[in-house]
C-alpha cells in the first residue's frame, strides 16, 4: 500500500509540474482577483469558504428625481474579509441617465454627494449605468472625473457592456480604464430576452470580448465578468391584441366550441403548444470559459451573482496566493488595488 501510495504522489507531482503556471497543484484554475456580485437581502449566499476577493453589494439605485436610494449596509456583509464595493446601477431609464449626467441640470453634483456619503464605510464604489444615452458620454466620463477626485481613498471601478471592436466600444475602454482602478467587463448577455435563442455568452464570443478588452485596457485593471445564470426561449409568443375582425378566424382555427362570459364579457380558452430553448451554465462551461480568459493570461474575473450558481463552480477556482485579504493589506493594497 505505501509503495502504491508513493507511486500515486510521484505521478501527482509530475502532473502539476505540467500544469500551466495559473492552474494551481490541485487543478484548480488560479485568480488574482474573484469578484461576486450579490443583491442586499441574499447574504446567506456569501458562504465563507468561497474564494472571493471583492463583493459588489447591490442595491443602490436612481429614484425619479435622480436621488440615491436603495443602498446596503455594510454591515450586512458580517464578517467578509475581503473589499466591499457599493454598487450604484441605472439599467432601464435613458432618460433619467441623461438629466443626472448633463451638467445644465441641478441633480449631478447632488447625486456625487450623496455617492460620497454612502460609500464611507465601504472599500469601494462602482457605477454600472447601462442606459447612458450616446450624446451624453462625455457627461458619463466627466462624472467619472469628478467621482474619482472625491473619492481618491476608494476603490473606483465601472461596469461596462461587452464589445468586440473599436467600432462598437463607444464608450472607450482605454480612456475610461486610464480614469479608474478597475473596468469589469460585463461579458454576458450576447442573447437576450428579445434576441434570437442562444448562449447568454458563448465561448467564441467570450474569446472576441477578451481579445480586444485585453487590448484596451491593463491586464491589472481588467476584471471578465461570467454570468452564472441561463435564459429561456419560446417559439411562439402568444400575448398580444385581437382585433374583433380577426377572432373568428382564430375561433375557426382552433376549433372553439364554446364562448364563456365574465361579467357579460366573452371569453374562450384553447390550448397551445409550445418548444421552449434554454441555455444555461454548469460548473463545466463556466471553468472553460475561466480557462480561456486565465490563458490570455488575466487575472481577474467577476461573477453575476451569487445564488444563481451551480455550486460545484468553487470546487475549481483558487486563489492565487497574493490575492488573500492579508496579502492585500501587506503590500497596501486594501483600497487602490
Amino acid at each position: 500500500m505505501t509503495t502504491k501510495r508513493t507511486k500515486m504522489f510521484g505521478l501527482a507531482l509530475c502532473f502539476a509540474a505540467l500544469l500551466p503556471a495559473w492552474v494551481c497543484a490541485e487543478g484548480k484554475l488560479g485568480f488574482r482577483e474573484i469578484w461576486a456580485y450579490l443583491m442586499a437581502g441574499e447574504e446567506r449566499f456569501l458562504g465563507p469558504q468561497l474564494p472571493v476577493t471583492d463583493i459588489g453589494y447591490f442595491g443602490a439605485g436612481l429614484n425619479s428625481y435622480g436621488k440615491l436610494i436603495g443602498v446596503p449596509k455594510r454591515a450586512g456583509l458580517g464578517n467578509f474579509s475581503g473589499r466591499a464595493h457599493l454598487v450604484i446601477a441605472e439599467v432601464g431609464n435613458y432618460a433619467l441617465t441623461h438629466f443626472v449626467l448633463d451638467p445644465a441640470y441641478p441633480l449631478r453634483n447632488a447625486l456625487i454627494d450623496d455617492i460620497v456619503r454612502a460609500a464611507a464605510p465601504f472599500d469601494g464604489v462602482q457605477i454600472d449605468f447601462e442606459t447612458v444615452p450616446a450624446d451624453d458620454y462625455e457627461h458619463f466620463f466627466t462624472f467619472l472625473q469628478l467621482l474619482r477626485a472625491r473619492l481618491p481613498d476608494k476603490l473606483l471601478s465601472v461596469a461596462l457592456p461587452a464589445r468586440i471592436d473599436a467600432k462598437t466600444d463607444r464608450f472607450g475602454y482605454a480612456r475610461i480604464a486610464a480614469l479608474v482602478d478597475r473596468v469589469i467587463v460585463m461579458a454576458y448577455d450576447e442573447h437576450w430576452s428579445t434576441s434570437a435563442p442562444g448562449p447568454v455568452a458563448s465561448i467564441e464570443w467570450c474569446r472576441n470580448v477578451a481579445a480586444y478588452a485585453s487590448s484596451q485596457i491593463p491586464e491589472r485593471k481588467l476584471v471578465m465578468g461570467a454570468p452564472f445564470y441561463g435564459r429561456a426561449w419560446a417559439d411562439k409568443s402568444l400575448s398580444r391584441a385581437y382585433k374583433f375582425s380577426s377572432l373568428a378566424e382564430l375561433i375557426a382555427e382552433k376549433c372553439i366550441a364554446e364562448i364563456q362570459r365574465l361579467d357579460e364579457v366573452p371569453f374562450f380558452e384553447y390550448a397551445e403548444q409550445v418548444t421552449v430553448r434554454l441555455f444555461f451554465d454548469d460548473a463545466r462551461s463556466t471553468l472553460r470559459r475561466l480557462s480561456l480568459y486565465r490563458a490570455l493570461p488575466l487575472r481577474n474575473i467577476a461573477f453575476w451573482r451569487l445564488g444563481q450558481e451551480d455550486p460545484a463552480i468553487w470546487e475549481g477556482l483558487a486563489l492565487e496566493g497574493d490575492s488573500t485579504p492579508e496579502a492585500l493589506e501587506s503590500r497596501g493594497e486594501p483600497f487602490r488595488g
